[in-house]
């Protein structure tokens, strides 16, 4: 993974106290981490730390293709450093997010681009069912 403050160097942007600890927050997390759990986490290291520094931050880190905003159907959007293509399963029930990578989304995508003059500058898939527990449970 690359360092915080490289990858905001490379973008063109001030390397800050918050940008760094917010984008550490999100990498140590193993992704998918919400606002308001960024802030809860930040606040511990940074007690100045504003919720609205944080909502800025992430702005800016989106912006700049650094940082994934997910909506992975529970009403909050969550976070994730930008890294290889992935896509997410989410279960209604327990909200349970499974990762998995499709072998043929770059040819598809590809593909679709190509037949529709369109040119794809991201994908955002997310499968949203019930994990194997829950299905059981409805079950019952």
């Amino acid at each position: 993974m690359t360092r915080p403050e490289i990858m905001l160097r490379q973008a063109g942007k001030r390397v800050t106290r918050q940008r760094v600890l917010i984008m550490d927050i999100i990498n140590q997390s193993k992704g998918h981490i919400a606002a308001e759990e960024i802030y809860s986490l930040a606040k511990q290291k940074s007690p100045r730390m504003s919720l609205s520094t944080v909502y800025r931050t992430l702005r800016v880190l989106k912006q700049e293709g650094m940082v994934e905003e997910l909506d992975l159907g529970n009403e909050r959007y969550h976070y994730e450093i930008k890294r290889e293509d992935h896509h997410h399963m989410v279960c209604r029930g327990c909200g349970k997010v499974i990762e998995f990578k499709c072998p043929f989304s770059k040819e598809l995508m590809g593909r679709l681009a190509e037949e529709n003059n369109f040119e794809i500058t991201g994908v955002s898939l997310t499968l949203l069912g019930y994990c194997d527990d829950c299905w059981r449970k409805r079950a019952e």
